[in-house]
């Protein structure tokens, strides 16, 4: 789940991470006024989608009233942002976040993230942060510091310092900037978070340090701990399939073909995906089922499929084992497809658990699949029924 930039700021305010004070607005009469309460004489008018690049796009603007910020925000409000992460829609600004200027003297970038190669959460640090920041560490790498946190004693006061010190801060920004990183990980760590970047951390001419801009992603595998998400989980930036999928705990992920895909685990759900490509195909989604599905949910993610006009074909890998039998998969099917009345070809390779069951229930309920063999032909079947083929 990804945060808000005024969400991330206000959870990692908590933990004592120095932000400038701003406050969130979804009318421009909401901005101006937000100018007035904070008071100041410059304020930072931002659009809140989850897309980086928003400076260059006209996402940010510097206002010097409280009218300038609400016709910035009259600006923003409604129009779509594209950037070079949202793609050629872009995103729909639906609020945006007022906050106070400061004066930056210096950029750094600091980000704690997940290092699946070890298995850790590190920090990676550069004395350049900033929009170029991937720019800058392409062309100069040695300007990227790293600290990988042993789990048994986290983040040590005296590696932070050191860390700091590559930054090239000494004496009370060190210290600052080491109790921000502390700030980080706890909230990395008591938030169940795959990623907390600050771009940037900027020292001011005065010398405080404040995070600038936030990004923050929250591993929806936990977001079962933390009931209080629910309330941050912004439907405005989410598809109304991703909503449906994430109802129905089925991970879920829009595509741009016309093949629906249903698997019954990531790994395989991937390869399947490599498989149509390399044979001229395109699958219009990833969908992977959860080895305790429902055959209700999985109901649910054919519906999905159903309903997309895009897909005119539909591929269902399941692989029986444990928890998750073929013929729960097959009951939910059977269930969508009496529903719809009539649908799209759908291609079934079933092997494990259940996969005799999953077959005679299907075709004892007259639902029309054409089975597989094996993932080659059911790859085959599927990209020759989305070109109207047999």
């Amino acid at each position: 789940m990804n945060l808000h930039e005024y969400q991330a700021k206000e959870l990692l305010k908590a933990y004592g991470m120095p932000v400038p004070n701003g406050i969130a607005a979804s009318t421009p009469e909401e901005a101006g006024k937000a100018a007035a309460t904070l008071g100041g004489s410059a304020w930072v008018v931002k659009a809140q989608v989850h897309a980086g690049g928003r400076g260059r796009a006209g996402g940010i603007k510097i206002v010097k009233s409280s009218k300038a910020a609400g016709d910035a925000a009259q600006g923003m409000l409604g129009t779509r942002l594209v950037t070079a992460q949202t793609g050629a829609l872009g995103k729909e600004v639906k609020r945006v976040y007022v906050e106070a200027a400061c004066e930056v003297a210096r950029e750094i970038y600091l980000a704690a993230l997940i290092d699946r190669s070890l298995g850790r959460i590190a920090f990676l640090a550069s004395s350049e942060g900033g929009e170029d920041i991937e720019a800058a560490a392409a062309a100069t790498p040695d300007k990227i510091h790293k600290l990988v946190i042993d789990p048994k004693t986290g983040l040590q006061d005296a590696d932070a310092k050191a860390l700091a010190a590559d930054l090239g801060l000494s004496g009370v920004q060190a210290d600052t900037a080491a109790k921000a990183m502390a700030s980080v990980y706890t909230a990395f760590i008591e938030n169940d978070a795959s990623l907390i970047e600050i771009n940037p951390l900027a020292i001011t001419t005065t010398g405080e340090l404040y995070a600038l801009d936030v990004k923050m992603i929250v591993d929806d595998n936990a977001i079962y701990r933390h009931p209080e998400f629910e309330k941050l989980w912004d439907e405005a930036e989410v598809s109304a399939e991703e909503i449906e999928a994430h109802r129905h705990e089925l991970n879920y992920v829009a595509m741009d073909g016309n093949i629906g895909v249903m698997v019954t685990g990531a790994g395989l759900a991937l390869a399947i995906l490599d498989m149509l490509k390399d044979l001229g195909g395109e699958a219009a989604d990833f969908m992977d089922v959860r080895p305790v599905a429902t055959r209700e949910q999985v109901a649910a993610g054919i519906r999905m499929l159903l309903a997309d006009a895009r897909v005119k074909a539909i591929l269902v890998v399941t692989m029986g084992g444990g928890v998750l039998r073929c013929d729960t998969i097959a009951e939910g099917i059977a269930i969508a497809c009496k529903e719809a009345g009539g649908h799209v070809p759908m291609i079934v390779r079933a092997a494990g658990t259940g996969k005799e069951l999953a077959e005679l229930a299907l075709n004892n309920q007259g639902i029309k699949v054409t089975f597989a063999d094996d993932l080659a032909d059911a790859a085959r079947k599927a990209v020759a029924a989305a070109k109207g083929g047999a």
